[in-house]
């Protein structure tokens, strides 16, 4: 099962979303991104993950036409993943994908 963390970055810039695009973001992780990690078989291409080229260890995931969230991989709590949202929002974010400058910070549970 996986479990999910998100730093306090990701937490306010969600806050900045519009209630839609909050929706959008939520529906795309339940229907498309937790299923296909419980799979543990590669993303399927809707979801236009890849790595983040200024951040090693960091990913994109693109939830809507100008969407995108970063996040990597954490410690595993149980059995199954653990990912670590560090941003939220436009194609900007990705000037700085690791607001807090680390990978793995103590955050908030998100789902799971």
């Amino acid at each position: 099962m996986p479990t999910f963390e998100t730093l306090p970055r990701f937490t306010t810039d969600l806050q900045h979303l519009t209630p839609a695009q909050r929706g959008r973001f939520r529906r795309v992780v339940l229907d498309a991104f937790v299923p296909d990690l419980r799979t543990g078989r590669p993303f399927r291409p809707g979801l236009r993950i890849k790595g983040v080229r200024s951040a090693p260890g960091v990913y994109e995931l693109t939830w809507a036409p100008d969407g995108r969230a970063t996040w990597s991989y954490g410690k595993e709590k149980f059995a199954g993943p653990h990912i670590v949202w560090h941003r939220i929002g436009t194609h900007s974010i990705l000037d700085r994908p690791l607001a807090e400058g680390r990978l793995v910070g103590a955050g908030h549970q998100l789902v799971g």
